[in-house]
């Protein structure tokens, strides 16, 4: 039985991997932060199949005994503080967790045992103010924040103990990717969340900042199936997870809306304190070597993924009501 470590397990791609890991038949161990005050509710469902692990991506000694104690075959580190809106608030905690923690995995993998393959998810925010339209893999890198900054450093930090000292390690450059599991803090779930609240009564405004910002978003589901393909390659490499579509947060609200049979137009406002201190306008993924070498592919549109959310929040909210 192969084991693996999920530092994020808690979060939502830490949810799903989890799940399906476990359905591969892996022996599945989550790294939780012992001080912690991230709910399970993710993870719930699978608590019981899930060994869990007490160490931090700040203190490198627990990240050294967590891989000798359980010497994985392979380590996702999903850990991050990943929420842009804060990396301007809290920058420099944000390149302790999201920057050097990188490199205190990758520094225990190099001590303990350098057989151990690896997965760093860095993000689209790393290209940030764009160069090329779509991106892939050889695009440069212009981050416009704090958070983009710090991914552009664990991105090469990975490639850099990967040529050093030859460990597998592959970094998934993952475009947006949502579902009902999403933050409630992130535009996406915002969104879905509101819209079922205004359906239900229970709110009848959402506040809302920039809606011609575009993004390319996938299901979070789709995803994490690919940061599995990338470490079992017989050679560790970077790539593109996307879509190759872009949408507006714009048409995001207005197919939310029309899936409650209500108009967009009446019930958002625009805050301009919710715009970002330097925006990222356009980003859209050029999936194509993953298609071709790990033979990825998304499987929900962009219709099917914001209808999920929003169904998913309006059977929560009515069961809760």
């Amino acid at each position: 039985m192969k084991k693996a470590i999920i530092t994020g397990i808690t979060g939502q791609d830490g949810s799903y991997l989890a799940e399906f890991l476990l359905e591969k038949g892996y022996e599945v161990y989550g790294m939780v932060r012992r001080s912690s005050t991230e709910n399970f509710e993710r993870i719930e469902h699978l608590r019981d199949r899930i060994k869990f692990y007490h160490a931090d991506l700040l203190d490198f000694s627990s990240l050294i005994e967590m891989v000798d104690e359980i010497r994985p075959d392979e380590i996702y580190n999903l850990a991050a503080q990943s929420f842009v809106p804060t990396s301007w608030k809290q920058p420099i905690l944000t390149g302790e967790f999201t920057a050097l923690g990188v490199t205190r995995i990758l520094e225990a993998i190099k001590l303990v045992d350098k057989r151990i393959r690896f997965y760093q998810a860095s993000s689209s925010e790393m290209f940030g103010k764009v160069l090329e339209i779509p991106q892939k893999e050889t695009t440069p890198f212009y981050p416009r924040s704090p958070y983009g900054v710090a991914k552009v450093y664990g991105h090469f930090i990975t490639v850099n103990y990967r040529e050093s000292y030859d460990i597998f390690a592959c970094s998934g450059i993952l475009f947006n990717h949502e579902s009902p599991r999403r933050g409630r803090e992130f535009v996406t779930r915002k969104i879905s969340e509101g819209v079922a609240k205004i359906k239900l009564g229970l709110q009848d405004r959402l506040h809302l900042g920039n809606l011609e910002a575009k993004r390319d978003w996938g299901y979070a589901g789709d995803y994490v199936k690919a940061m599995y393909m990338m470490l079992q390659q017989d050679s560790p490499s970077d790539y593109v997870i996307a879509t190759g579509e872009t949408h507006s947060v714009r048409e995001f609200v207005k197919l939310a809306f029309e899936r409650v049979d209500l108009d967009y137009e009446k019930y958002v406002v625009v805050d301009r304190e919710l715009f970002r201190p330097a925006e990222v306008d356009q980003l859209v993924g050029d999936y194509s070597k993953a298609k071709k070498i790990l033979g990825w592919e998304p499987t929900v549109t962009f219709k099917e993924l914001v209808n999920m959310m929003v169904d998913s929040d309006l059977k929560n909210l009515k069961n809760n009501v």
